[in-house]
């Protein structure tokens, strides 16, 4: 009953309705005019373009506006490298190759930016979900969907300025450069998030099941945390809150709704993502869950009932294989501090 409480429980709001407005703005707006000028083909582009917005949620200007320019850059070369891969006509095998190079890099490159949301999930899934649509517009016109989306994003994030009540001072912060030990344990978190990205990819395609990237993503979701149950617990929530996400999905994908309600059930979960992600988050995958599905939807539609099935499998998969991980990494642990102990005595 206690994890029960704690699944459910919220934690206290942190101005986190202003953080789902910019969000929802940052993708809505984006995928109204692809709409309106009949270029939905475009919409992968501005979907992963537009999550430049969910970095410094709560920053001031000035450090939002660098934050937000590191993550929409590093998110642009990830989008480019997904579309480059896809040109090269990519088998399973080199989507995971290709995933497991994006989740350890990135891992770093996040780290030494100093960007949060840590880790490189979300390149993952950019870089894996564009590279493995085998047709493409143009690549400059993919590009120039989704760097006017990361500029409209950093914009969005500055924004607040317009508002005496809202503007903050335009003060430099300068951050300490960073130990030796420091930048060992950032290339070691990118070795971590390779090594998960790709003992999840290799179950998921050994097994022929479609959409292997989405276990590549589970994967390193138990990678965050400060401690061991925190890190399990998040690999459990992965799996709870996608089940019910996946509730969610079915219904809006078998509603048969038109494009332009797609769009606006996109900018609404989004919202909610960024409303619950901070507080709860198996509550927030519940949301995250048909926003992933539908913004990838919205441009290549497929089988809805094979994608929920893929969803669901790969996701166990990928949760699982990353909890071993971090399972693996503790019983390491807990045996050098007992030869630790016995070496003192």
């Amino acid at each position: 009953m206690n994890h029960l409480r704690e699944m459910l429980a919220l934690a206290p709001a942190q101005n986190d309705h202003r953080v789902a407005i910019r969000c929802g703005v940052g993708i809505g707006v984006p995928l109204a005019v692809l709409l309106a000028i009949g270029r939905i083909d475009l919409a992968i582009f501005v979907a992963f373009g537009a999550f430049t917005s969910i970095y410094g949620r709560n920053e001031p200007h000035r450090q939002r506006l660098g934050h937000q320019a590191r993550a929409g850059a590093l998110m642009f070369m990830v989008i480019l490298a997904g579309a480059f891969s896809s040109r090269l006509g990519l088998d399973a095998w080199g989507i995971v190759l290709g995933t497991t190079l994006v989740a350890g890099l990135g891992t770093v490159a996040t780290g030494y930016w100093r960007l949060r949301p840590a880790g490189s999930l979300f390149h993952i899934f950019a870089y894996a979900a564009i590279a493995s649509v085998p047709a493409h517009p143009p690549l400059w016109q993919g590009m120039l969907a989704a760097g006017t989306t990361i500029v409209f994003a950093i914009l969005l994030g500055l924004s607040g300025m317009l508002t005496a009540r809202y503007r903050t001072p335009w003060d430099k912060t300068l951050r300490p450069r960073f130990s030796v030990d420091k930048q060992k344990a950032i290339w070691a978190d990118g070795g971590l998030y390779a090594v998960a990205a790709a003992a999840a990819g290799t179950v998921a395609t050994t097994l022929g099941i479609g959409h292997n990237y989405w276990a590549m993503v589970a994967a390193t979701v138990p990678l965050v945390g400060a401690t061991f149950r925190h890190r399990i617990q998040r690999g459990v929530y992965r799996i709870l809150g996608t089940f019910g996400g996946l509730a969610v999905t079915a219904v809006i994908l078998f509603a048969g709704l038109q494009a332009w309600q797609l769009v606006l059930v996109i900018a609404l979960l989004q919202c909610g993502a960024e409303l619950f992600i901070a507080r709860n988050y198996a509550l927030a995958q519940v949301v995250i869950t048909p926003l992933a599905l539908l913004s990838t939807e919205l441009a290549h539609a497929s089988n809805p009932a094979t994608l929920i099935q893929d969803r669901a499998v790969e996701t166990v998969i990928g949760a699982v294989v990353g909890m071993a991980l971090v399972l693996l990494l503790q019983v390491r642990a807990n045996r050098a501090t007992d030869r630790k102990g016995r070496n003192a005595a």
